[in-house]
């Protein structure tokens, strides 16, 4: 197989290292927990992993065929990320001994079936696969081994990436100590997961 190695990486890096909606909810929840960070940090490599399989054996292709399902995929995303900031922006505004409150009962499930979801339904993710495998891919070779391979280093790379991020949100836990610094990281949060629905809204 003479997959396109070198356009592949030299893509999937930028597309790891820009900033999206999993990145926000791992950073976020890091920032509170390390154990948080890493559940959420699992739940967005799970969603990754069901995209990852989706796309391999065509079923995220046989999704865009059809234009409703990919409209219902793309509708139910924006409102999930949308109800994700505004809930993080209604937290922020609560004050921050208030919020430490209201964070304390929450669970590990719960972290990380909010960091599954923020993959799941985010379109972009399995317009990423559709789009960036088929490039790569050698129109000689088994189109299945091949599909799976790239998505393996695809979401390797994903999980790499995030047992550099949540290790080094450490220090903003402390940095988020203050109280108004952490409702000004949480509005951030908020306001960038909105901004981020509007744009696949947009999209």
């Amino acid at each position: 197989m003479d997959i396109a190695w070198g356009p592949f990486l030299l893509a999937l890096v930028v597309i790891v290292l820009v900033p999206g909606p999993d990145f926000v909810v791992v950073t976020r929840n890091a920032a509170s927990s390390t154990r948080w960070g890493w559940l959420a940090a699992a739940g967005v490599t799970c969603g990754l992993l069901l995209h990852a399989t989706a796309a391999t054996l065509g079923l995220s292709a046989l999704v865009m065929t059809v234009p409703t399902a990919l409209t219902v995929v793309k509708v139910i995303g924006v409102g999930y990320l949308a109800f994700m900031g505004v809930q993080i922006l209604r937290k922020a505004g609560s004050g921050g001994a208030r919020q430490e409150t209201a964070e304390a009962p929450r669970s590990g499930w719960s972290v990380f079936l909010r960091g599954l979801l923020i993959d799941v339904l985010n379109p972009k993710v399995l317009l990423t696969f559709l789009t960036l495998l088929p490039q790569a891919m050698d129109p000689t070779g088994n189109p299945i081994e091949q599909a799976a391979l790239l998505s393996a280093v695809a979401v390797g790379s994903f999980a790499s990436w995030w047992m550099f991020v949540v290790p080094s949100v450490r220090w903003l836990s402390n940095f988020l100590s203050v109280p108004r610094r952490r409702r000004v990281f949480e509005r951030c949060c908020g306001g960038a997961l909105l901004a981020m629905a509007s744009s696949i809204a947009l999209s």
